[in-house]
């Protein structure tokens, strides 16, 4: 089990075509801060058919994309 579980569930639950999350919207989700070990982190975002496009430390957001759609 992984920390970033209940994000990739919620992405998978909701089935989006695309997210763009502010981190305070993964924080929300997560009940914590995402830090920088979510870069290491973020490729199990793939057994839920989804993928981290972007990382925007500037605007402080994550784009994600399903593989699904």
């Amino acid at each position: 089990m992984s920390k970033y579980d209940s994000l990739w569930k919620y992405l998978k639950e909701n089935n989006k075509e695309s997210y763009k999350l502010s981190y305070e919207g993964i924080q929300n989700i997560l009940g914590f801060d995402i830090d920088y070990s979510f870069l290491t982190y973020k490729k199990e975002s793939k057994k839920y058919e989804y993928e981290v496009g972007k990382i925007s430390m500037k605007e402080k957001t994550v784009i994600l994309i399903s593989s699904n759609h």
